[in-house]
């Protein structure tokens, strides 16, 4: 879980006087505690010259160094292939640049001057590895004692393999840990594939799939939200919720990525690897403690409770001009939006949809979860009564844009003389509520939880597998995908998928109160 990063920066994060005792793998601080630092470690990023890297990993990193949330002794070494070798004067610029670039905070002054003391690089081929082994035993030398050993495999898919096999054939697996990214396969056969690739060189304690969704702030305060509050768990259930939406339109198109995406498509990249992750979360039963075994384990039930995909509840959508996207197939039936209903059979959801929605260019970047609670019984005011309440009944709504914030909305009545319901909200905001200093970002929050060997918000491989089970019937037998324009909802026929309900976003009143 996330903790408060403390205030105080030493003079030379990375290298201080004592070494920290390793704290127990996955055991969480307690409450109100600032948590130990991770045991010292030696971070090694592969693909250190990419995008991820450059955008997410040094920033963070840097940014955990500055909130005193790293080691207190720890080396970072980059790699990546020999024709993309940097010497390490190279890679601290490089680091400098993301940072300058990406950041929170500038990459200047003794803190940054300690933070790129601790960057080294050594690159690595297959059966070429020597370069980075050497510069892993290095930076082991420098620090003294016994690091740990985390591997980020910062890499194209295809790549993982090979790496981990390289990992294997040097030696430099041993009792370390590994980061691997999404997407974990692209059906049943290749997660298995891919586990197995995995499992011959990391046994599953040593392994975090990372999904930077499951960093957010809003992840977390959802467990919170419901098992801290006796307000909001004995509602938590089909008697009380009609529906739930998990919908995360993004504003941005494919951004030149059309090798990656013609090979994957949205139902891949986004449904089962983020959304069913959010769904396990959201309507998991209560596990009997917030430790990493006991919340995967309830994750993974949900998981086989959910039926599997009906392609007749499935809207495939495809954005006007994809296939003119350079790299694309003129006849690509690629899918850049998906919509679909989703039915868990067990006591607490039976008979709630769950609808689901995502795609590319569409008209906002959201990240929202909404739950509908059903109407009262009796029906006491009548229907024109609600002339101003938009349509809508009580929602929840959380959304989990960093920081974050939590919406509940309910029914007034107007002022005057008549009987006539408005629209109510008691919102709840991260930014509003608590310092900016303590909010950490999805990969930074992730990377803290790896380095402590906190698993909780990390993917199992049997979850991955049932996942790509519920999707299959989906990915054997996808509907025509029907085309949108960039800047819209999607295609028609979501609002058919979602009713008699409607889908929470476009949300015209957050739209207007922005306004003025």
């Amino acid at each position: 879980m996330a903790q408060p990063a403390r205030s105080p920066e030493r003079a030379e994060p990375g290298v201080p006087p004592e070494p920290a005792e390793p704290a127990e793998p996955g055991a969480p601080p307690e409450p109100g505690e600032t948590p130990e630092p991770p045991a010292d470690h030696v971070i090694v990023l592969f693909g250190a010259t990419g995008d991820l890297a450059r955008r997410k990993l040094l920033p963070g990193l840097f940014h955990l160094a500055r909130a005193g949330l790293m080691p207190r002794r720890y080396r970072i070494v980059g790699t990546a292939p020999a024709a993309e070798a940097l010497t390490d004067q190279e890679f601290r610029a490089h680091a400098q640049q993301a940072v300058a670039q990406f950041g929170r905070s500038r990459p200047e002054g003794p803190a940054w001057e300690a933070f790129a003391a601790a960057l080294t690089f050594g690159a690595a081929d297959t059966g070429a590895a020597e370069p980075l082994v050497a510069a892993v035993r290095g930076a082991e030398t420098a620090l003294g004692g016994k690091p740990r050993r985390l591997f980020h495999l910062a890499v194209p898919p295809v790549a993982f393999t090979s790496v981990i096999d390289l990992l294997g054939a040097t030696g430099l697996a041993g009792d370390g840990r590994v980061i691997v990214e999404k997407p974990f396969g692209t059906d049943l056969s290749s997660a298995r594939a891919l586990n197995a690739a995995i499992h011959a060189v990391f046994d599953e304690s040593r392994v975090f799939r990372i999904d930077h969704f499951l960093g957010k702030e809003a992840v977390d305060n959802v467990l919170a939200l419901r098992f801290a509050n006796g307000l909001f768990e004995p509602l938590w259930n089909r008697e009380h919720i009609s529906h739930v939406q998990i919908d995360v339109p993004e504003h941005i198109d494919i951004q030149g990525r059309a090798r990656f995406f013609e090979g994957t498509g949205t139902l891949r990249d986004m449904v089962v690897t983020h959304l069913f992750q959010l769904l396990g979360f959201i309507a998991m039963e209560p596990p009997v403690a917030l430790e990493a075994d006991a919340l995967r384990d309830e994750q993974v039930k949900l998981f086989h409770s959910m039926r599997p995909l009906d392609p007749a509840q499935a809207v495939r959508g495809q954005y006007t001009g994809y296939r003119e996207e350079q790299g694309v197939d003129p006849a690509s039936d690629t899918e850049t939006f998906v919509a679909l209903r989703v039915g868990i059979d067990n006591w607490r959801w039976a008979g709630v949809p769950f609808h689901l929605r995502t795609g590319k260019a569409l008209a906002e970047g959201r990240h929202v979860v909404t739950l509908g609670l059903r109407e009262p019984v009796l029906r006491m005011f009548p229907l024109d009564a609600r002339a101003t309440a938009e349509g809508r009944g009580n929602e929840l709504v959380i959304d989990f844009d960093d920081p974050g914030s939590i919406a509940a909305r309910f029914l007034v009545k107007e002022p005057g003389p008549s009987m006539r319901l408005a629209d109510g909200e008691m919102v709840f905001t991260y930014r509003t509520s608590f310092a900016a200093q303590n909010f950490l970002e999805g990969y930074e929050h992730l990377l803290l939880e790896a380095m402590r060997g906190n698993q909780a918000l990390f993917t199992r491989s049997d979850g991955v597998e049932r996942l790509w089970e519920v999707a299959a019937p989906l990915l054997d037998a996808p509907p025509p995908v029907a085309p949108y324009a960039p800047g819209s909802w999607g295609p028609d026929g979501i609002d058919a998928l979602v009713a008699p309900y409607r889908w929470h976003l476009p949300d015209d009143r957050a739209r207007t109160r922005a306004a003025g």
